[in-house]
């Protein structure tokens, strides 16, 4: 194999992220020229919708992965949180990378941390996740439903404020409300070098993070060369870790846009697993989300059927999508 075809999405985190397994490959098989291709996602075009309403499940991968499986490129690289927790027939994760920091962050305006900010200050993100692990926390905050890439969302938060274009089938949006500040993923701030912008680093309750969150996957085709070579790209703990996780997403049976926040660590010899829902996806009467919490352990070599045990526990309490 002379070369090697990686597809990716186009916003400047996700070529940040190629690049940097990109140059990895590179030094360990010279040999071998890599080239990157750029591919637009539903998700990427649908830059206004809100995800829940648009439909989540493979927003950001889906056109990527129909080139793999026709085979217009040889290897994927994915946020592993917008993966779906069950791939299309015929590929595979061939690796995950060292996952970042999992957490998600909040960046302020004005420099406030989010239990400091004034009530009534609006919030932004698109994420159901955060969105409900946010009214938990600070029901007197309001929910602004913000998309875009990183940067489109920092700037955002500086004040640039425009109409919003309507779109097919989808409720028009008007002008953005004022923010406050963002929440977004820690390790993307990380990748491009911008941790200087997080005023806090949101602690693990309530805001649990997406499974993934943190960790890059290599997507490849099954019984393809080439997932032998990405395996040297492959960090041990930290593939247990998110597997559990997404098993645990496959469990309850949701989308990478659902409101479930998982996160799985090693410690010593057993592997914990917390895993959150919103119940029934509403809120409660009160105005608070309602989350329901459950954790399990056990022997790190049995990640999938932790992970998939936790998720059991969640439907026996009736907490999933109806």
């Amino acid at each position: 194999m002379k070369e090697i075809i990686i597809g990716t999405r186009g916003s400047k985190l996700a070529l940040t992220q190629v690049q940097w397994v990109m140059s990895r490959l590179q030094a360990i098989y010279p040999e071998i020229t890599f080239q990157i291709r750029v591919i637009h996602t539903r998700g990427d075009k649908l830059t206004h919708a809100n995800l829940a309403q648009a439909g989540g499940y493979g927003f950001f991968v889906k056109e990527i992965e129909d080139a793999l499986l026709s085979k217009d490129i040889d290897l994927a690289v994915h946020s592993l949180k917008d993966m779906p927790a069950i791939l299309p027939h015929g590929l595979k994760i061939g690796a995950i990378c060292k996952r970042l920091d999992a957490r998600d962050a909040f960046i302020s305006k004005d420099g406030c941390k989010l239990e400091d900010i004034e009530p009534g200050s609006g919030i932004g993100t698109s994420s159901l996740r955060r969105q409900t692990q946010l009214k938990s926390f600070r029901p007197d905050l309001r929910v602004v439903d913000l998309r875009g890439n990183l940067d489109t969302r920092l700037k955002k938060l500086t004040g640039n404020r425009k109409e919003v274009a309507p779109l097919a089938g989808l409720p028009l949006q008007t002008e953005l409300p004022e923010i406050s500040g963002i929440i977004v993923a820690a390790a993307g701030l990380y990748r491009l070098k911008m941790e200087g912008k997080i005023t806090q680093l949101l602690p693990l309750e309530p805001f649990l993070p997406a499974a993934g969150q943190g960790a890059l996957a290599l997507e490849v085709r099954n019984q393809d060369e080439i997932e032998v070579m990405v395996n040297v790209l492959n960090d041990q703990e930290s593939m247990i870790t998110v597997f559990a996780e997404r098993a645990f997403l496959e469990k309850i049976g949701v989308g990478c846009a659902a409101p479930v926040g998982v996160y799985a660590r090693i410690a010593g010899d057993k592997l914990i697993v917390r895993g959150m829902i919103s119940e029934h996806w509403e809120e409660s009467q009160t105005g608070m989300s309602v989350l329901h919490w459950e954790e399990i352990e056990g022997p790190p070599q049995d990640y999938r059927k932790i992970g998939l045990l936790l998720g059991e526990r969640m439907v026996r309490l009736g907490v999933k999508k109806k």
